[in-house]
This record gives structure tokens, sequence and C-alpha cells, in this order.
């Protein structure tokens, strides 16, 4: 299943409309030394600083937990309602926390919220144990699904975040949009990470959301901030409005009001410049005809729910196709027997690969042979 996501997250990609940067943003007006803004839909990056610089992300870090926490979740591995014991070692993480005791009985959910409302470290280390063993293995993992992504400028050594020690803990805003763009598919995640106020412990410890956008920023979804004196004033920022759903990432702004003004900025223009259209390329209305096949006609067709991201102002897709006339039988499912080219205002922007929707057997000698005698 993780093959058939990284295949489905290239064709994405292979979707995605080459931008340029928005007149409202640039390098120059940009207060971090690092920042991206991508679409989560696509995969589009509509604008980059500095996008794939190894930087320390600080708990922005917490994506990747997150991300595997989640997909923990939703494989049936672990359960919200579970039971968690903290161990001296997570009870032992300084920084942000919820001042976890050793022995302490917490349910996954409520760690959860701990983690991403609060940037928790107790909590975060504990969920770690719990879904890999140790914090060891949980780093292990981290590492190995963030080469499954295909990053090539991440390497973690602990899932919190904290820098003190670490001497090989990075990652760069590209990498982190690419984590987050993962965590969103979960959506369920957004019932945690769009909360600005909640408790634990039976309303003795608050958890207020690190994210101040939270509470300000119109269509806000998430995701994470982060902030250490290595790395800076981090964030990673998720907005979507009209069905369209945006990830600023910001790293190493010197001040907090700086990373939250410089994601605001990002996602405001993507939002004012850029629209999403579902594209609905039909090629049923040319057919194959089959030689030799039991099944005469082949009605090709093409992957269902492509989005493509354009420009506001500009026209509605058109579509140019190009299929094979014959294909010889047998015919497997998913063979590729043309393209679909998609137009915009004139320009082709995407091609869609056009497949065999089932399969189609070759006609057997016999069933030739009893056709032939009942026509005659």
């Amino acid at each position: 299943m993780k093959r058939i996501g990284t295949f489905l997250l290239a064709l994405m990609l292979a979707l995605a409309v080459p931008a340029p940067c928005f007149a409202a943003v640039d390098e120059k007006t940009v207060e971090a030394p690092s920042a991206v803004l991508v679409s989560a839909d696509t995969g589009a990056v509509l604008f980059e600083k500095n996008a794939h610089d190894r930087r320390s992300p600080a708990s922005v870090t917490k994506l990747m937990t997150m991300l595997l926490v989640a997909e923990a979740l939703d494989t049936g591995k672990i359960k919200l309602t579970d039971t968690v014991t903290g161990s001296a070692n997570a009870a032992s993480k300084g920084g942000s926390q919820i001042w976890l005791e050793v022995g302490e009985q917490m349910t996954v959910e409520e760690l959860l919220k701990a983690v991403v409302i609060a940037s928790a470290n107790d909590a975060c280390t504990a969920l770690a144990e719990f879904v890999a063993g140790s914090d060891g293995a949980f780093v292990q993992c981290m590492n190995a699904r963030a080469k499954e992504l295909g990053l090539q400028d991440t390497h973690f050594e602990n899932c919190t975040g904290l820098d003190d020690t670490a001497k090989n803990h990075f990652s760069s805003a590209y990498d982190l949009a690419v984590i987050a763009r993962e965590v969103l598919r979960h959506n369920w995640i957004t019932k945690y990470t769009t909360v600005w106020l909640d408790s634990l412990r039976d309303g003795k410890t608050e958890l207020n959301n690190t994210n101040k956008l939270v509470n300000t920023y119109d269509g806000i979804t998430g995701l994470k901030t982060g902030t250490t004196e290595k790395a800076g004033f981090c964030l990673c920022a998720t907005a979507r409005r009209d069905g369209m759903q945006l990830i600023a990432v910001v790293l190493g702004a010197k001040t907090s009001e700086q990373r939250f003004s410089t994601a605001t900025a990002l996602l405001d223009s993507g939002f004012a410049d850029y629209r999403l259209v579902t594209l609905s390329a039909d090629p049923k209305i040319t057919q194959v005809t089959v030689k030799n096949g039991v099944q005469k006609i082949l009605n090709p067709a093409v992957p269902a729910k492509q989005q493509l991201l354009c420009a506001k102002g500009s026209g509605d897709p058109t579509y140019e196709y190009k299929l094979k006339r014959t294909v010889d039988a047998p015919v497997r499912k998913n063979t590729r027997v043309g393209t679909v080219k998609v137009k915009l205002d004139g320009k082709t922007v995407a091609e869609l690969p056009v497949y065999a929707g089932v399969n189609i057997d070759k006609t057997a000698f016999w069933s030739v042979f009893v056709r032939f005698l009942r026509t005659f």
C-alpha cells in the first residue's frame, strides 16, 4: 500500500502546474531564511525560499511522529482508547510537557492531544514507546518512513525535535511540507489540530494550542509549531478554503510573530491567486477495437478524481484525446492504450495516461469455429 501511495504521489506531482512566485511575497519580503508553500491537493510547489536547506526543525519534527501514530491508528495497530503507562524516559523529557509521571496512565487519545495541541515532549515520547516498543525503535521507523517518502534532506535523532545535544537531526521546509501532506490524508487529525483550548486530568492540566493561527486565521486546519534556540521560530501552517488546501512551512524566523505573519502572507497569496479544478476527461467517447477478443470493443478509462491547480482568471481545461484505434487480444486490465492531453488557455499543462478498464481474453479457436458454423 505504501508503494501505491508513493506512485499516486508521483502521479499527482506530475499533474502539478509550474507556477511563478506570487506578487504578494518574494524572497526579500519573507521574514525567514527558509520557507515553502505547497498545494496539499496536488503537491505543486507554489513558492519557495531555500526550501531544501537542511535546518533544525524543532518541534515541527512531531509531524512525523503524528504521521506514524495516525498510521498505527488507521491500521488498527493501536486504538485511541488504549492505555499507555508513562516511563522514566518519557517523564524525563524537558521543554514543553504535561509533567507526565513515571507509572501514570493515560489513553492514546489524551497523549495525542497533548502532542498536537501543546507540543508535549513527554507525551510524544510515551506515544513513540507505545507504538514501536522503544524510543530508539520509533526513531528508526521515522527515518524509514522519510526514506519511503523520498525525502532527501531529512534525518531524525529523536521524536520530539529537542536539539540541545542532537548532532544529526535535520529536515527542510520542503520535506516537512511533504510529511504534512501525508498527515493531512488522515482527515480526522484536524479534529485535534484545530483545537484552541483543551484539558487533561479532569481539567487540572490545561492544553493551549501553540499555533495562534488556530484562533485567528480563516480556514486554518493546523498543523505544528516549533521553537528552540538552535532552530529559531518554526511553523507548519495548513488551511482550507473553497475546497483547496495549502501548506506553508516557515523555518528559522527570528521572532514568533514573524513565523505567523510569514505563513499568513504565504497562505493568503495562494488562496488569492489559485483555484483547484477537478479534471473531467472522459475518453469513453472514443472506443478501441479489440482484434481476436471475446469482447470486440474496449471502453478505456482514466484515473478518477485527478485535480489541477490553476491560476485564477484562467479558462476551464480542455482535453485532447490520442488513443489507439485497435489493440490485439488478450488485453490486461490497466494496459495503457492512449493519452489525454489537458490544455489550459491553449497550453498543455498535463498528460493523463488512459488504460484498459477490464481484462479481455483472446477468442479460442473452437469458439470461432462454432460461430462460423452458426453463421453458415
